[in-house]
């Protein structure tokens, strides 16, 4: 008998296998007429993880969701989603992500419970009232059911269209700054819903300004600035390595490292439109 093979054979068989990212962008490139909006950015994402994206105001965060998104051509580049290009295999694509906008109008005759009920049929999910109360109750809105979604508050409006997004149980789940003008009650509870996501296997892109958003749910970063990757990481890892820049230790205004400082030191202190 062969022990070295056998021992191979038993070594391999007890190696937990590599997932596929669940969104893989390679070289992507986003123009608009001459001028570059996002160039050669590449990343990824896993199953089971929360990826933030950060990055000033016109840094190409936009377009690099529209991109994903399939709303916009981009100049070069590729984008899988669940193995899927969404050049080739626009469809398939998105019938594997899910958008969260930062803000998202819905057909305002129709009640909350109504709203779940017609998306979840785009998607192909049949929901009964009995179904459809239990995600409400979920949410914390049961009593919210018969309300048109304009007469809910943010943090029910942003609750609920999470709930909607994610209705037909996506692989990917894009998050457009969800907690922007959320009180801290209403913030943390989104974020529970995020990382509770993120614990059932979902794959997870959030774009945020927060900076105490990124450190406390997100599990790696990314920080684009003028249509760049400058670095990519998990927060810690990020402020680790930059700590000791002259222009972070500028930007510090607490006497210890913060991510925002990293940022801040790495983007530049200037005001964007």
């Amino acid at each position: 008998m062969n022990t070295t093979n056998s021992t191979a054979v038993q070594v391999q068989a007890n190696t937990p296998a590599v997932q596929a990212p669940v969104l893989q962008v390679s070289n992507l490139n986003v123009s608009y007429g001459s001028f570059k909006a996002v160039q050669d950015v590449s990343f990824f994402v896993q199953p089971g993880e929360i990826f933030g994206l950060l990055g000033p105001n016109g840094a190409g965060k936009t377009s690099t969701l529209s991109a994903i998104e399939g709303l916009l051509k981009p100049s070069s580049g590729s984008i899988t989603v669940s193995g899927y290009d969404n050049r080739t295999h626009p469809l398939h694509a998105r019938a594997c992500m899910g958008v969260q906008l930062q803000a998202t109008s819905f057909q305002p005759e129709l009640t909350v419970a109504e709203i779940i009920q017609l998306y979840a049929g785009l998607y192909g999910v049949s929901l009964s009232k009995e179904q459809i109360a239990v995600l409400l109750d979920d949410i914390k809105l049961q009593d919210a059911a018969i309300k048109r979604f304009g007469q809910l508050s943010g943090g029910q409006q942003q609750r609920a269209s999470l709930v909607i997004a994610t209705i037909h149980q996506p692989n990917l789940v894009l998050l457009d700054e969800p907690t922007t003008g959320l009180d801290p009650q209403s913030r943390r509870q989104l974020w529970e819903r995020i990382e509770a996501m993120r614990d059932r296997g979902h794959g997870i892109l959030l774009t945020t300004h927060s900076m105490e958003e990124a450190e406390s749910v997100c599990d790696r970063i990314a920080i684009i600035d003028h249509g760049q990757i400058i670095t990519t990481g998990t927060p810690q890892a990020i402020i680790d390595d930059n700590r000791d820049r002259p222009e972070v230790i500028a930007a510090s205004r607490k006497g210890r490292i913060t991510l925002e400082d990293v940022f801040i030191g790495l983007t530049g202190s200037m005001v964007r439109a």
